[in-house]
């Protein structure tokens, strides 16, 4: 297998490589990573398929997770696909990544296949002590196409689940994060069936995440995605917060981007090299 997540590169000779000449968008990429290169000595390069934004943030979190997130822990967490499809007959729509040779059977007993894989990698991932153990494990993982697209799909549901939280807390007259009104102010998904219909079921076939997705995410993991986007060096959105206040106690993973279409990830923070 290929693997997903390239090798790490020096910072700076990647930039050299990937953006020669004097146009102002290959200077403005260059001063981007040179400010990368003040905290991160390295680039790993992510595989570009339309589920880059996922694998991204999924491999930075499980590169550094050193324990189960109390939500993964929960008791009901494996029986969320029953229970949200006794709600909503709609999530019978869910498309499901096709799996060579093997009958599809309930979506529910599918999905709950790809939470329990999530689980159990994560808890298996984050009880490695060693960095360079863990690493390997975190690499062994993202060559295993079979493995790796379930914990994306797995990915997903967890944020059709959390869109749907959001959209009821809203109709409840809740608060509810401002980035949930735009989610549900767009014409094609003003409401969760839509968003899944529209957005979810393309992402990965024809589509990555939108910018509003990206929130979506940072909630469904409680993480905070902290992204370098090159293209707005010197503009306060050079380094933008999924959400933009976020929680204090959600652990924070930080992924580069050239355009807000493909990421990568910075490792090997300086500080490490200092010491």
């Amino acid at each position: 297998y290929k693997l997903s997540v390239a090798p790490e590169m020096d910072i700076m000779e990647y930039c050299r490589k990937e953006w020669r000449g004097n146009t102002p968008a290959a200077i403005r990429m260059r001063k981007g990573y040179e400010a990368v290169a003040q905290k991160f000595a390295s680039i790993r390069r992510v595989r570009g398929d339309n589920y880059c934004a996922l694998r991204a943030t999924l491999f930075q979190a499980l590169s550094q997770a050193t324990q189960l997130p109390s939500w993964l822990q929960s008791e009901d967490f494996t029986m969320l696909p029953e229970n949200l499809l006794s709600k909503y007959a709609w999530i019978k729509e869910w498309q499901l990544k096709q799996k060579l040779g093997r009958k599809m059977g309930e979506i529910s007993d599918e999905i709950k296949e790809y939470l329990v894989l999530l689980r159990k990698k994560w808890k298996s991932i984050s009880e490695i002590k060693g960095p360079i153990e863990k690493q390997e494990a975190c690499d062994k993982l993202f060559k295993n196409e079979e493995e790796e697209y379930s914990l994306y799909e797995a990915l997903k549901f967890l944020m059709l689940k959390t869109a749907i939280e959001l959209y009821n807390d809203d109709k409840n007259g809740r608060r509810v994060p401002v980035f949930s009104w735009l989610l549900f102010a767009r014409d094609t998904s003003s409401n969760p069936y839509q968003l899944m219909h529209n957005h979810l079921n393309h992402i990965g076939r024809s589509g990555g995440l939108e910018q509003v997705e990206m929130f979506l995410l940072a909630y469904a993991l409680q993480y905070t995605i902290q992204v370098y986007r090159l293209y707005k060096y010197s503009t306060d959105e050079f380094i933008t917060l999924y959400p933009n206040d976020p929680e204090e106690d959600w652990p924070v993973v930080t992924l580069i981007t050239e355009d807000d279409r493909h990421y990568n990830i910075p490792v090997r923070m300086c500080q490490e090299t200092v010491l």
